[in-house]
């Protein structure tokens, strides 16, 4: 029973991290219908950022979180307007090999200036309070107050990008702009502004998954690529396009990932991704609250 909670609380928590950036994803995927693949990387230099800033400049861990959410704002708004405005008109394909070629360009950049080693947020540099005691559960369990932050923290950065697309000016352009771009620029809205701060958003989540995985695991410039196919994975599973879809995909993904590597073994969690994805796009392409739209001639 322990084993089983605590393996529930694991994939919990890797599900929220795997929702921040799957909604990265879907919400490019959902105005511009591009699998930004260099979002992956955009959550590796939100991390590299919040260390950066904790250990050279000494920074608060409450200062360095907002600090790298911005930078990568900067970055994915940087990233929009070097490599994929230019190819707005052009066949998908080419912003799709554009999109690869940006993250090995980041991935590059990133071994470049920080090399391959393995680098752990340093323990002084993490709130006290999330390296206390954890809360004790019924069977023997625990959750450790970092895994309850995470969790608290994706579910109210979730719940505040679902009012701000529905409730505010530009939410509602985001969604004018994901049904119809041309009509929305008929009616007035500037596109391109409102695909840029989509970029933002998308990468400011993701800084904030980066950030997390640093503080519970190591920061590498692979990982970017490891946690970005599993979130992909995981917005496939939701919807590609649905940011509620996404949510759900990566809860689900990270459960399922967490008991099989507790249970089968560690070895195969990125396997685990690969073939709920494929299992999806042969059962449901659509995903779990896609819809499904019929191609008219």
């Amino acid at each position: 029973m322990a084993q089983l909670l605590e393996q529930l609380i694991n994939g919990l928590v890797l599900g929220s991290i795997y929702a921040l950036i799957a909604v990265g994803y879907t919400m490019v995927y959902g105005i511009i219908q591009l699998i930004n693949f260099a979002h992956g990387e955009i959550f590796m230099f939100g991390a590299y950022f919040a260390f950066l800033c904790v250990t050279v400049f000494k920074l608060s861990f409450w200062i360095a979180l907002p600090i790298s959410m911005l930078l990568c704002a900067l970055m994915g708004m940087l990233i929009d307007f070097i490599a994929y405005r230019p190819l707005r008109n052009a066949p998908r394909l080419s912003a799709l090999i554009t999109a690869i070629g940006v993250s090995l360009v980041l991935q590059n950049l990133a071994w470049m200036i920080w090399g391959a080693k393995w680098r752990p947020f340093p323990d002084e540099a993490k709130p006290s309070f999330l390296t206390a005691n954890a809360i004790s559960l019924p069977g023997g369990a625990h959750l450790s107050f970092l895994n309850l932050f995470i969790i608290v923290l994706a579910v109210g950065l979730m719940i505040g990008l679902n009012r701000m697309i529905y409730l505010t000016k530009i939410g509602k352009a985001m969604r004018a702009c994901a049904q119809n771009k041309v009509a929305a620029n008929l009616m007035g809205i500037n596109t391109n502004r409102v695909i840029s701060v989509t970029f933002a958003i998308g990468s400011a989540l993701g800084a904030v998954a980066g950030v997390m995985v640093g503080l519970r695991e190591v920061i590498e410039p692979t990982m970017g690529y490891y946690k970005g196919v599993a979130a992909f994975a995981a917005a496939v599973l939701g919807g590609i396009g649905n940011m509620t879809g996404a949510m759900l995909g990566g809860i689900v993904l990270g459960i399922a990932e967490a008991l099989g590597a507790g249970y089968i073994s560690s070895e195969y969690r990125i396997a685990i991704a690969y073939i709920i994805m494929i299992l999806v796009i042969i059962f449901r392409p659509s995903g779990l609250l896609g819809k499904s739209t019929a191609t008219r001639a």
